[in-house]
């Protein structure tokens, strides 16, 4: 995963983001924020550049203090292809497995997903 700070592609991933409302609204309020200063302290992943499979959003890491609250590790997700959300969820260090987190995202497939990589590796997901 590759994060995103150049304030071109920021715009850009914006601008393509709001081509697929409301599916993407969870991680373009982000995108935005982002875009604009970020004083809530986010980051912009993407497994590619331009042509990403993947966005998540999240707390930047160093911001995290507890390693339990779920609520503090909220990662929103748009996705074009489910296989990229399972790498995500399978094996990056995008989602640390070892804190609690929840994930943000509205689009179908997303729980089911979810559901079997975490069952594939045997976690609790909620």
């Amino acid at each position: 995963m590759q994060i995103l700070r150049c304030p071109a592609q920021l715009h850009l991933l914006e601008e393509t983001l709001r081509n697929s409302l409301p599916t993407t609204l969870p991680v373009l309020g982000t995108v935005m924020t982002v875009a604009r200063g970020n004083p809530a302290a986010h980051e912009v992943l993407v497994d590619s550049w331009p042509n990403f499979g993947i966005v998540l959003t999240r707390l930047r890491p160093e911001e995290h203090k507890d390693p339990r609250d779920h609520y503090t590790n909220q990662l929103a997700v748009f996705y074009r292809d489910k296989g990229a959300l399972r790498a995500l969820l399978g094996g990056t260090e995008a989602a640390v497995q070892a804190r609690a987190f929840q994930i943000l995202g509205m689009q179908e497939g997303l729980d089911e997903a979810v559901q079997e990589v975490a069952g594939a590796k045997g976690l609790q997901v909620e």
